[in-house]
């Protein structure tokens, strides 16, 4: 019995670090999301400004 404790113990240890993780790597997917679509939008508001002025690009 008390092998059965220790195991299940030790399980749920291991189970709760894998959530962290988890939930460590989804947090880490939404902000690199974020700062993607931030930078494209910059980079949009970029081009259309220098299309704007008639100015070009290469």
């Amino acid at each position: 019995m008390t092998n059965l404790i220790l195991f299940v113990n030790s399980f749920l240890s291991y189970l709760l670090l894998f959530a962290l993780i988890v939930v460590l790597v989804i947090v880490a997917c939404v902000i690199g999301v974020k700062w993607r679509k931030s930078k494209d939008a910059k980079a949009a508001l970029e081009t259309t400004a220098d299309t704007a002025d008639g100015s070009t690009t290469a």
